[in-house]
């Protein structure tokens, strides 16, 4: 799997984002005006509000298009660290987006359903509607998710997933015009409802995974565990502790203090530092590993 910290062989990282964006962006507006156009017309709730969740994708495409050009800066004087966090704040920007639109919806729903003797039927144009909007969003998730995947990016797997719900949410749409046309007029505003709900479950995933970055929580336990083995396995390293990770955006800050002979010279101690961040930062999406190190006795033959 490639490096985050090299540009992928096949796509370039920053291109790769804004191409399947605008893919996204332009499957969005064609989607949200037919859906919004022919919802109105057909006096159906659910496909009006599977409209307005393709219109805040379009508002998360543009989220994710600024944050993409300014996570690639170069680290500057106010930046030492670069600014990969842009990603962890617009997924933030994109889950509270989708909480906002979820509740929106919710109460839309909410209200329709207090009055049931105003619930009109569906006319029948909007069924091969919703069918064309979950046929173009999954496929639309599938390659937004290819893409997120080959570069490695969790604001872009944020974008797909929201793609992803879309066509979920497309799916509830259309069984529900399905019931209407049947004679069950309810299943309209329910299933907006239940569409509002899928919106703001993921909304709230991503809100609070993007937050858990911003207060610089540690990577996983077996993220953690690859990163020791891979300083352990480095010749000359005796031991290692007070080993300390955190994400800036896609990319991991790693800190520890190695454990060496206390008689290397403090060239060699430093060749052996350099060979087990090189390890590291190979195999893993880590932007550095700063390197303190200990001096400690020798190990005999017996203790190895």
């Amino acid at each position: 799997m490639p490096r985050l910290s090299e540009p992928h062989p096949v796509l370039d990282r920053a291109q790769a984002a804004s191409r399947s964006t605008w893919v996204s962006v332009v499957v969005n507006i064609i989607l949200s005006i037919l859906q919004l156009t022919v919802g109105i017309f057909a006096k159906s709730q659910a496909l009006v509000a599977d409209a307005i969740h393709s219109l805040s994708d379009l508002v998360s495409d543009a989220i994710v298009l600024f944050a993409n050009k300014h996570s690639n800066k170069a680290p500057d004087t106010e930046h030492p660290y670069g600014h990969h966090r842009f990603e962890t704040a617009a997924t933030l920007a994109v889950g509270v987006l989708l909480l906002t639109v979820g509740i929106g919806m919710l109460w839309s729903s909410a209200l329709k359903l207090q009055n049931p003797s105003q619930i009109d039927t569906v006319h029948p144009l909007a069924l091969p509607i919703a069918i064309f909007a979950l046929i173009a969003k999954e496929g639309l998730f599938r390659y937004m998710l290819r893409i997120a995947k080959q570069v490695r990016s969790t604001m872009l797997i944020a974008n797909a997933w929201h793609a992803r719900s879309d066509a979920a949410s497309s799916l509830v749409v259309a069984i529900a015009i399905v019931a209407n046309l049947m004679g069950f007029p309810m299943a309209d505003p329910l299933a907006a409802l239940i569409v509002g709900l899928m919106v703001l479950r993921m909304g709230w995933r991503f809100s609070w995974n993007a937050f858990q970055d911003l207060m610089d929580k540690a990577v996983d336990d077996e993220t953690e565990a690859e990163i020791k083995a891979l300083i352990l396995d480095t010749p000359g390293v005796q031991g290692l502790h007070d080993l300390k990770t955190r994400k800036l955006g896609d990319m991991i800050w790693v800190e520890v203090d190695l454990e060496m002979d206390g008689n290397l010279t403090i060239y060699e101690g430093h060749e052996i530092a350099v060979k087990a961040r090189d390890r590291v930062m190979s195999a893993l999406p880590v932007l550095d590993v700063m390197t303190h190190f200990d001096p400690v006795k020798k190990k005999t033959a017996i203790n190895e």
